[in-house]
């Protein structure tokens, strides 16, 4: 039986591949915040799905869900890790609260390497258990790469993502554990309209940015809108987890070449005037 945990499962990416997998013969250990939410993806489910209480920046909670599947593994190793929890909140740097960006490497980057290290020996670190070693899917985004001007706390944490994705695949070789990034571009998930909601009360309304936050926040729930259905991505998931050989980095995004090729090929400088030019950002006159 493939085997797979998955955090961040309420919504979005992390629903979409949960019940995705479970159609598909997975048996899937869904993280959820929430007993509601674990009710509402039970009564969903085409398949085997085992919702688990899992918020990745309580260490209990990550303890227990171990513990749960360590139990139903008896002895074998578990196919996948899927870490897919993740909170994003738009606002410039400057200005933007330290808390806040916290909160951002306590979920999106803290949270994963929690989990990785408490799962990994069930992927096959434990090398009593029987099976094929397990492998650790760790979603990132087209911000892992690119840093877009009012995310700079989310691109932050994806760009660490990155970087301890292929750290790991470097490091867990030894144990045959590989490491494996998805970076998705937009994707029709609930994430921006959260991030919407967070700053409906206008906490940058008076600063020097507020007219160019207002037309970034409207191109990036367009885009998450108008993007990739998640159903999409859990495909990508799914070969990302099961593929004989691999990529150590899949990049599912629409308009590839306008939204991903020509922004990663562009000189820093000129992706610059490209953000600068669409949000109306401009150097002050002298």
């Amino acid at each position: 039986m493939k085997t797979v945990v998955i955090t961040g499962a309420s919504t979005g990416i992390g629903a979409a591949a949960a019940l995705y997998l479970a159609k598909h013969g997975w048996c899937v250990f869904a993280g959820v915040r929430k007993q509601a939410d674990a009710d509402a993806l039970s009564a969903r489910s085409e398949g085997d799905i085992r919702p688990l209480i899992l918020d990745v920046t309580k260490q209990d909670q990550v303890d227990a869900a171990v513990e749960t599947v360590s139990e139903f593994l008896k002895g074998q190793t578990l196919t996948g890790l899927v870490n897919n929890a993740g909170i994003a909140n738009m606002g410039p740097l400057a200005i933007q609260p330290l808390d806040e960006f916290k909160a951002h490497f306590e979920v999106n980057v803290f949270g994963l390497l929690r989990a990785s290290q408490a799962f990994a020996p069930l992927l096959g670190m434990d090398e009593a258990r029987t099976g094929a070693p397990g492998r650790i899917i760790n979603i990132t985004s087209v911000g892992g790469r690119v840093s877009a001007p009012f995310l700079g706390a989310y691109t932050a944490t994806k760009h660490a993502v990155e970087a301890m994705t292929d750290s790991l695949r470097r490091e867990l070789v030894i144990f045959g554990i590989d490491a494996i990034a998805i970076g998705p571009g937009s994707v029709k998930t609930p994430i921006w309209d959260k991030a919407e909601e967070a700053n409906s009360d206008g906490p940058y309304s008076g600063s020097a940015w507020s007219e160019a936050l207002e037309k970034f926040e409207q191109v990036m729930l367009k885009g998450g809108r108008d993007g990739l259905p998640p159903e999409q991505i859990a495909k990508v998931i799914e070969i990302a987890l099961d593929d004989a050989t691999p990529r150590a980095r899949y990049a599912p995004v629409p308009n590839k070449l306008t939204n991903w090729y020509i922004p990663n090929l562009l000189p820093k400088r000129m992706l610059d005037g490209v953000f600068w030019k669409r949000f109306g950002l401009s150097k002050p006159d002298k």
